[in-house]
């Protein structure tokens, strides 16, 4: 039997990511919280499109449609935030 991949990951600090509207932010920084390995190659790619190549890495990335979709797949993975204006 496998095991549950579920187990030591309850309660709100294991939650998924808010990811802010358009209309909250205009760009977004993102951190890496936990390591891809395990996950399936999609999410992968997802991550190293969104520009995060190891773990703990933040990136500053615009608040599109199409940067938000590819959050909403790794949003379990990720740490989502209105990035500081400069």
């Amino acid at each position: 039997m496998g095991r549950n991949p579920a187990v030591g990951r309850q309660g709100p600090a294991h939650h998924a990511s808010v990811i802010p509207t358009e209309g909250a932010a205009s760009a977004l920084a993102v951190k890496q919280i936990r390591s891809d390995i395990g996950h399936s190659e999609t999410m992968r790619r997802t991550l190293r499109a969104l520009g995060l190549r190891h773990h703990q890495q933040t990136v500053r990335v615009p608040n599109t449609s199409s940067i938000r979709g590819m959050l909403v797949k790794v949003r379990h993975l990720v740490d989502v935030t209105p990035a500081k204006e400069s």
